[in-house]
């Protein structure tokens, strides 16, 4: 098989088992799971993949790649900080809330990890955080404001979006603009 040929290959096994692990879990996803569905025997599959591990913490660490580099773009043509803030809740929950989106089954699977496993992805997962950071540090809020607990809440709220949220009556746009009308007290 061509270099080429190995990358399309391994890139297929790679979204075959983001979508198990969107389904089923980290622990209910076993290698022997994603080689199955993928058509690849046991050693096979490890010449491709080192590690259940190694390859959760790297699909979660491209799918948040893929979210940042959506919500930078979303804020980019934006200078004043509350419409900065609204592209980025607005693009997060449109991210979240897609009906084929692995980003928040594998973001919320923390617990099921091992502990060393974790440290890395919540590592990284407050790396992503930074721009929810610089956009809230932004905010004209009264000083009294702890930002730190405004944006906790904030991402809490959007975080927690797709345990509530129903198709139909509002889209995700619609939202994060309710989200960010009453963070705003507006």
């Amino acid at each position: 098989m061509t270099d080429e040929g190995q990358k399309d290959r391994r890139s297929q096994i790679l979204e075959i088992a983001a979508q198990l692990f969107a389904r089923k879990g980290y622990r209910g996803t076993s290698m022997r799971d994603i080689g199955a569905e993928a058509g690849v025997l046991g050693g096979s599959l490890y010449h491709h993949i080192k590690s259940k591990d190694a390859l959760f913490v790297e699909l979660h660490n491209a799918a948040l790649d893929s979210a940042a580099m959506r919500i930078d773009a979303a804020i980019a043509p934006h200078s004043e900080p509350w419409g900065r803030l609204q592209a980025a809740c607005e693009t997060l929950l449109e991210i979240q809330l897609a009906p084929d989106s692995l980003t928040m089954p594998m973001m919320n699977d923390f617990r099921e990890v091992p502990d060393n496993v974790r440290i890395r992805l919540l590592e990284r997962r407050d790396a992503f955080e930074t721009v929810f950071r610089d956009l809230v540090e932004a905010l004209p809020l009264p000083s009294a404001f702890d930002r730190s607990i405004y944006r906790n809440l904030l991402l809490v709220q959007l975080n927690s979006a797709a345990s509530w949220y129903r198709p139909g009556r509002l889209s995700p746009a619609q939202v994060a603009r309710q989200i960010i009308a009453i963070f705003r007290h507006t």
